[in-house]
């Protein structure tokens, strides 16, 4: 019951903040305009809600859940309560296949064709992975191949900055890659779904292999868990929701590493208990994150461009890291003292 009243809870604050979402923006509305013009009216209240403040609100939402979830399921897997989404190179691949597309003018930083070069670029390095680390190598192979790939990527970004054909097409890659869901509209939420969900039936199908595995791999391997294929299973999930969300909304950090440390205590640090909280928790966090880079402009001369959203998410994931380091080495110090 208790964890019934918190993901209900989260549940009810992610659709507070979707209706103040909803409101938000250059044109303000109402909470009744708001909710007229996404119930009915063909009103401009009615194109702003639906065509635009929608798309951006479910995004938010949809990639804000898959990142917690994400950071839930790799913390429950490697029992690491620091590990983080980018892991695996998945979220720099899908930067290198984005950038790639803006860079040589096939496409707009909000044409629907980044998202798809950056989710095809999430799955080659998926492909690339299973390749180098095998199917049933170890985790601390899998973990090692997988940051080769992310700082392979990572190389190959910056080149693509390097060669851009025009300093404005590096500028709008620079600019993407800070990340936002401005601009964003129904094809990125239709193009970005599919692979969310796969993400989350993958995550979500292995969930009480993360409650053996606090025992250690033997004594979860001893208790029936298949460990290769539930590795294999998180990390092509992991790879699929976070390149995706990083392929329509650019780079956004540390919700996978925040969202599920705000909710662990409340559910007694069970990594099986902990996945849907946290995935609402994120839902949250971004939801709100992007609802603050609407209501403070980028600079006072400047009201209609907005503060990036992976510099938010930046400005508080990494005090909250850096207590969480800290914490750990307290932890450290007394077990040795």
């Amino acid at each position: 019951m208790r964890d019934l009243r918190l993901n209900l809870a989260l549940a009810g604050v992610i659709a507070l903040l979707a209706v103040i979402s909803l409101m938000v923006g250059p044109a303000g509305l109402s909470p009744r305009a708001a909710l007229a013009g996404l119930f009915g009216g063909d009103g401009a209240a009615g194109i702003v809600v639906r065509d635009i403040r929608l798309p951006r609100t479910l995004l938010a939402i949809l990639i804000g859940g898959t990142f917690g979830l994400a950071g839930a399921a790799l913390q429950g897997l490697l029992r690491n309560p620091l590990a983080e989404p980018a892991l695996f190179g998945a979220p720099q691949a899908a930067s290198v296949g984005a950038s790639f597309i803006i860079a040589y003018g096939l496409a707009g930083a909000t044409s629907f064709a980044v998202p798809l070069a950056g989710i095809a670029g999430a799955l080659i390095s998926i492909g690339g992975l299973v390749a180098i680390a095998g199917r049933s190598a170890s985790l601390s192979v899998t973990l090692l191949a997988g940051l080769a790939l992310a700082s392979l990527a990572g190389a190959a970004t910056a080149l693509i900055l390097n060669l851009a054909p025009t300093p404005y097409a590096a500028l709008e890659i620079a600019f993407w890659l800070l990340g936002s869901l401005e601009d964003r509209s129904r094809d990125h939420l239709l193009i970005a779904v599919p692979f969310l969900i796969a993400s989350w039936i993958l995550l979500a199908y292995n969930v009480r292999a993360f409650r053996a595995l606090t025992l250690g791999e033997d004594a979860a391997a001893s208790l029936g868990v298949d460990l290769a294929r539930t590795r294999m299973l998180v990390v092509i999930g992991v790879a699929l929701g976070v390149g995706a969300s990083v392929a329509v909304a650019g780079s956004i950090g540390f919700i996978g590493l925040v969202a599920p440390h705000l909710v662990r205590r409340l559910v007694a640090s069970d990594p099986a208990r902990v996945c849907l909280p946290a995935a609402l928790m994120g839902a949250a966090l971004l939801t709100a994150a992007d609802i603050a880079v609407r209501l403070v402009p980028a600079s006072p001369t400047a009201t209609a461009i907005e503060i990036k959203l992976g510099v938010v998410t930046a400005l508080i994931g990494v005090p909250f890291f850096l207590a969480m380091i800290f914490r750990e080495r307290r932890l450290l110090d007394g077990a040795a003292s």
